[in-house]
């Protein structure tokens, strides 16, 4: 298997990875995470799987964002999307940098609700994000009624801007800076560092 990013988190003891979504591959799986209960009210992609197909053949094909499966231990339990600020909906929703990144989640199973999967998944695909030396700040906008992945965002380092109205949501603009989340996770490196000496 291939993975563009890889990381072991010491709090979960696994490892986290993340590859690129193939149609092939996950089509049928991301349907039917779309279709899940939890994932419904804030994706709203439920539905026939012919429509899901092309809306994700469509979500392939454009160049602006790149689309993940996240695993634990080499098992699929949730989708991302990695997307570059410059070419959003969220563009004009701020005065933007032309590296800003922003991030869409969801946690696929609903065997993996609850088991605190969420925070390590996102420091690590945050952490992938800021491998891009110019980019400065990745950004959020998770539905306002979303108050559980808010927390989420808050823990990784996020912090709260003001909300916005988006095509398909009212959403909570939150950012993260790299010095921020730096500040908040360097020393985790640190200390991983000192134990391979």
């Amino acid at each position: 298997m291939v993975y563009e990013f890889e990381t072991f988190d010491d709090a979960l003891k696994n490892r986290i990875s993340f590859r690129r979504v193939n149609f092939e591959k996950d089509a049928e799986l991301l349907h039917k995470w779309m279709n899940e209960e939890h994932v419904i009210p804030f994706w709203k992609l439920d539905g026939p799987r012919e429509t899901y197909y092309k809306h994700l053949e469509k979500a392939l094909s454009d160049s602006h964002q790149t689309l993940y499966i996240g695993c634990i231990n080499d098992k699929p339990m949730s989708y991302w999307e990695a997307y570059w600020i410059k070419g959003d909906v969220v563009e004009n929703a701020y005065p933007s940098a032309p590296f800003d990144q922003g991030i869409h989640l969801l946690i696929g199973e609903k065997e993996d609700l609850g088991k605190g999967y969420s925070l390590p998944l996102l420091k690590a695909m945050v952490r992938h994000q800021f491998q891009e030396q110019d980019t400065e700040k990745v950004i959020a906008e998770p539905d306002i009624r979303n108050k559980k992945m808010i927390h989420v965002f808050e823990k990784c380092g996020f912090r709260a801007i003001q909300p916005i109205e988006l095509p398909d949501k009212t959403a909570l603009l939150m950012f993260c800076t790299r010095d921020e989340f730096h500040r908040r996770w360097s020393y985790l490196d640190k200390e991983r560092a000192k134990a391979h000496l």
